[in-house]
């Protein structure tokens, strides 16, 4: 591969009691800036985290928004997150590693209220996976596997 250049492949997924192999494998290339030692061949990992966390609420409250039988024209959204890259590369002990702030801005078109919009960001957040990982403490298992 390359400097900081590497791939992650989604195949099946276990869910509702049985292996999903219905889709094809799906390739995600990861790299970082140059100036990170990398050759911007593609997002960076924290890039995707913000990719996943934004394909999660938003599926979340359009779900939410569905059962509710509320239409929605559009919905978009932005996101920013605030990272200090001396803590990635360990320039400053001092200095956390991850996001220190995720800034979320939906806009929300429809024939509904702006309290029905909060709402349906209200409960986006409380039903998302990703959104719930990332706000709440995770237990992690990292592990060489052996052969």
């Amino acid at each position: 591969m390359g400097g900081t250049h590497n791939r992650a492949t989604v195949e099946g997924f276990y869910g509702a009691g049985k292996e999903d192999t219905s889709r094809a494998p799906t390739h995600f290339d990861m790299d970082e800036p140059p100036i990170l030692l990398g050759e911007n061949r593609g997002p960076n990992p924290v890039e995707y985290l913000l990719v996943a966390l934004s394909g999660c609420l938003t599926t979340s409250l359009v779900a939410v928004a569905s059962a509710k039988g509320v239409r929605l024209d559009r919905v978009s959204s932005r996101y920013q997150g605030t990272l200090d890259l001396r803590g990635f590369l360990n320039i400053a002990d001092d200095v956390k590693v991850e996001y220190e702030k995720i800034t979320i801005l939906f806009k929300i078109e429809g024939d509904l209220s702006e309290s029905a919009k909060d709402e349906l960001i209200k409960e986006a957040q409380k039903f998302s996976p990703v959104f719930n990982s990332l706000a709440k403490p995770v237990q992690l298992a990292v592990q060489l596997e052996r052969r």
